[in-house]
């Protein structure tokens, strides 16, 4: 690698002094992303703020065997942005034009650093909106999305980020540009923007991405329940599920969850209950009023004991900010927590929340579950005092407790916030080493120097320490069995 003057001059002769941070105060700011456990200082962060000075600033790296990590806002919960030590940071929040909106076509052609609720907000005038709605749309950007294939309370009905990005223009780690996808539904030949979407940054750079746009709801009908416990909300979802409705949101909280909402926002939830369910019905007038009336039946029946229905939209707005501040209000609850982020079944929901309750038991430490029901993702918030020797190694271990189980369930260790630096080790007892080869050498293809944010995804080779092999408890009752 060149040293780093020289790299340093060639950044500035592209974007000038002021745009190649290298100061301390400067670099701090970027030195880890939501996910705070981690941290690493860059040796410089730039702001392009055209399409043309990222390509320049990748083709510097690639000359000078540079890594380099493109960064948004900073919301990820998996360390997915953590800057390399030595590399630059990219930070693309400049690139932020809403490039074409045609609401013929219902398509948007928006820069990376676009914030997921823009799109939407550009698009309501034509009764149009952006459908993915991660709980930090108001400041997540589209990029971001698109790295780590994001989803949101509505994915149930609507699907993940993957779903509605028709094309990309991206920029590989060498500084080409490829054109990826299209603007039509309909594509012809291998799903090269799909291959994309969701790679973690490991090909390179989203530039531009068309997004598909689809019709507001003419209806809304929104239903708060209140339970005793938390696997009793979990039994619910099921029964919804098997009625055959499909929300367009099924949303759970649990009593911790539900105290931070309260103290942030006052959304004036239940503060007695175990567990709060949501769920949101959306579509055409006569419709939704038809599966209204099945809803509220299975509900009332699920054992439920209060039920409230949005009576209008400022109702429905304060139900779902209480459930959208959750993540950031728990920070009233502990110093410090970390979010993780599984899949189990959703005919396991409740199994899989009784034995994260006695997990957490065994631990010693508190969890909040925050969690997209209707697709089994399970957000557990582990609550831990960092000040305290030895706190963050028990709440990884804890978390590393729960993602075994997710899979042990049959799930996956991540629905949402992708792989990053945090279950990079954990990868192991989801894909075995042919998968993981066969993963490493699609990236060899695309980036063989491993400039493109690096240090992501695969595990360094030691043993996934956080993972527990002795015989877990429900391999001992007999509910599960190990491959």
């Amino acid at each position: 690698m060149t040293e780093p003057a020289t790299i340093l001059t060639d950044l500035r002769r592209v974007l000038g002094e002021a745009r190649v941070m290298v100061k301390a105060a400067q670099l701090a700011a970027y030195e880890s992303d939501a996910l705070t456990s981690f941290k690493a200082r860059a040796l410089a962060v730039v702001m392009p703020e055209t399409e043309l000075e990222v390509i320049e600033v990748v083709k510097i790296c690639h000359k000078h065997r540079v890594p380099f990590v493109a960064r948004g806002s900073g919301t990820s919960l998996s360390g997915g942005s953590l800057p390399v030590a030595d590399g630059v940071v990219i930070a693309l929040n400049k690139l932020n034009k809403i490039l074409k909106l045609d609401p013929l076509e219902r398509v948007a052609v928006v820069q990376p650093g676009v914030t997921n609720l823009a799109v939407s907000t550009a698009a309501a005038p034509f009764g149009l909106y952006y459908a993915p709605d991660p709980s930090s749309q108001q400041i997540c950007t589209i990029g971001g999305n698109v790295a780590f294939n994001s989803g949101g309370a509505h994915c149930l009905k609507y699907g993940m980020t993957s779903n509605h990005v028709l094309g990309l223009k991206v920029l590989l780690p060498d500084g080409e540009v490829l054109t990826l996808g299209g603007s039509s539904l309909e594509s012809v030949g291998a799903d090269l923007h799909g291959l994309f979407v969701g790679s973690e940054g490991l090909f390179g750079i989203a530039l531009e991405v068309t997004l598909r746009l689809l019709p507001k709801p003419q209806r809304y009908r929104t239903v708060l329940a209140a339970y005793h416990s938390l696997e009793a909300a979990g039994e619910a979802v099921a029964s919804v599920v098997s009625s055959g409705l499909l929300p367009g949101a099924m949303e759970i909280m649990d009593a911790l969850a539900i105290q931070a909402a309260e103290a942030a926002v006052h959304a004036g939830y239940p503060k007695d209950a175990a567990a709060l369910l949501i769920v949101e019905l959306e579509g055409e007038d006569r419709a939704i009023e038809a599966e209204f009336l099945e809803l509220e039946r299975v509900i009332r029946a699920s054992g439920a004991y209060e039920v409230r229905i949005a009576q209008s939209e400022l109702e429905r707005l304060t139900i779902w900010k209480g459930r959208k501040s959750a993540f950031s209000a728990v920070g009233r609850l502990s110093p410090d927590y970390i979010v993780q982020d599984g899949v189990v079944p959703r005919g396991k929901l409740g199994l899989a929340l009784k034995e994260i309750e006695r997990l957490s038991g065994v631990a010693g430490l508190r969890v909040a579950n925050v969690f997209h029901a209707g697709d089994g993702n399970l957000h557990p918030l582990i609550l831990f005092d960092g000040r305290e020797p030895g706190a963050l190694e028990k709440a990884e271990h804890l978390a590393g407790e729960i993602l075994g189980l997710c899979v042990k369930l049959g799930g996956s260790i991540t629905g949402e916030h992708g792989v990053g630096v945090e279950k990079r080790e954990h990868m192991p007892i989801m894909f075995s080493s042919s998968d993981l080869d066969a993963m490493k050498r699609l990236r060899l293809s695309i980036d063989p120097l491993e400039l493109s944010n690096p240090g992501k995804m695969f595990p360094s080779g030691e043993a996934p320490a956080l993972v527990s092999h002795a015989p877990h408890p429900l391999e001992r009752a007999g509910v599960i069995t190990r491959e």
